[in-house]
């Protein structure tokens, strides 16, 4: 859609004369104070909080922040095109709905009212191995509308193996192999609110509904949903997986692989040798390694290596439209958001989740216009300056060098 930015602000300034006083907040911030206000300590800490003292979560913000977009004037940006290629197929914009796990602990709706926003939208929704409802169920609800599945890699290779085929007959289209989750990091307010839902039988969706996982229980999950569980805290994750193992994967399904959590160059290096069809450049969202690189800084490394022979995705920390240009600048082809899409959720179902699409990238189409450029896909390193070179660079420009 042509200059969608414009069709969504004038929408919203329309209202001026008549406002609704209860309509959904536009600002990130005060729809974060809003889910905090009505989920519980468990659920809100479960989705907002990052691994022991957070810093990674703060470096995925901070690091944003150092790079600098530096507008560009008179360049006919009367018309902009927010339209993406990914592995073969064309989408409308450059966002994916993360894969996220236990959206029932937001909402009662959970992943189906995620799956109907994107669906309603255009944006490709990437359903977690850890939802609540199984895959099938979210691919029924989102009819033809494109959707990948997200792999938590089983230490049972029957499940693993079975998840693949199920989402391929379902028809998802690319398989995102989460590899920086072999076991739960240490998580700081999850263990002080002692709140794990999987345990609860929420997050297990996927499981429950398993012909590889239920065969290898005395009794069915209805019948004894203890025994259910306690069998996926052994199954889940798998900390002995190498490079070699891929071809487990191109084994079960012949869709097209991704691997997330890629933060290191040699990893990046690695991807290639091994053929895989993407990378996305990830640290689970400040969730997994205290301390680690925030995703934006890993980003243009990980594209210096890969230099476009597979797409590079970039996700934790996407807040802001201007968030999804600098990514994109520095080298992504598109890029998955988290948080911001947990936040509405909870707050207005299925209506709030699908106004953050919709809200980001009205934000996008209209900041990319006023970056003085008119198409994502066209991006890069020009428009953008990073923080620690600006005041030298500033400072010669004013000295006439």
């Amino acid at each position: 859609m042509s200059n969608f930015g414009n069709q969504v602000q004038s929408k919203l300034y329309q209202t001026m004369k008549n406002p609704d006083p209860n309509r959904l907040p536009v600002v990130y911030e005060e729809w974060e104070k809003r889910a905090r206000e009505v989920l519980e300590d468990g659920p809100f800490y479960y989705v907002a909080s990052g691994s022991g003292g957070e810093k990674t979560l703060k470096a995925n913000l901070e690091a944003f922040d150092h790079w600098k977009i530096v507008p560009r004037i008179l360049r006919n940006v009367e018309n902009r095109d927010l339209s993406v290629e990914l592995l073969g197929h064309s989408y409308p914009f450059p966002l994916l709905h993360a894969p996220i796990g236990v959206q029932s602990i937001i909402h009662p709706e959970g992943e189906l009212a995620s799956a109907r926003a994107c669906a309603a939208i255009g944006v490709p929704f990437i359903t977690s191995s850890a939802s609540t409802k199984s895959m099938e169920e979210i691919a029924v609800a989102m009819g033809d509308a494109p959707r990948w599945f997200q792999l938590y890699w089983s230490k049972d290779e029957d499940i693993a193996a079975s998840f693949l085929r199920r989402a391929e007959k379902s028809g998802y289209s690319a398989i995102v192999v989460t590899l920086d989750t072999p076991m739960m990091a240490w998580r700081e307010f999850d263990l002080k609110n002692v709140y794990l839902p999987f345990l609860t039988g929420e997050g297990v969706g996927n499981y429950l509904t398993d012909p590889s996982f239920c065969s290898k229980l005395a009794k069915s999950p209805e019948e004894d949903p203890e025994s259910a569980i306690a069998y996926w805290t052994q199954v889940f994750g798998n900390a002995s997986l190498t490079w070699n193992d891929l071809a487990f994967l191109r084994k079960h399904t012949k869709l097209p692989i991704l691997l997330k959590g890629v933060l290191h160059s040699d990893d990046a290096k690695m991807a290639l040798e091994y053929g895989v069809d993407g990378v996305i450049v990830s640290n689970h969202g400040g969730r997994q390694v205290d301390g680690a690189i925030g995703a934006i800084e890993a980003l243009p490394h990980i594209c210096d290596v890969i230099q476009d022979r597979i797409p590079v995705l970039m996700d934790s920390g996407i807040r802001r439209g201007s968030d999804v240009i600098k990514a994109m600048a520095l080298g992504a082809k598109a890029v998955l958001v988290g948080r911001p899409c947990m936040y509405r959720l909870a707050v207005a179902g299925e209506q709030g989740a699908k106004e953050v699409l919709q809200n980001m990238i009205a934000d996008l189409d209209i900041t990319l216009g006023l970056t003085g450029e008119r198409a994502v896909k066209e991006l890069n390193k020009s428009i953008l300056m990073k923080s620690n070179l600006l005041s030298s660079s500033l400072e010669g420009i004013q000295q006439g060098v």
